[in-house]
């Protein structure tokens, strides 16, 4: 069973690439991951290292911090 908390993480990144229009597939080798590793990222399957999560927010040009969803929202999970 999926942790609620990696899910609700993994949902947020997808949300964050969707709204750049970059695939999966696409959004996986720009950031050095495995495009398998990364959709289970997502899925909320991996408890996502945090090499990982910089990564991530340098191809999303974001803040690490806004890969999370709100506390409000996790302590509700």
């Amino acid at each position: 069973m999926k942790n609620k908390r990696l899910a609700a993480l993994g949902q947020q990144i997808r949300r964050l690439r969707e709204t750049r229009n970059i695939s999966q597939e696409e959004f996986a080798a720009q950031a050095g991951l495995d495009r398998a590793y990364y959709g289970g990222i997502e899925r909320g399957e991996r408890n996502v290292a945090a090499l990982n999560l910089i990564k991530i927010a340098v191809v999303l040009d974001s803040e690490v911090g806004e890969l999370f969803p709100s506390l409000s929202a996790l302590r509700r999970l």
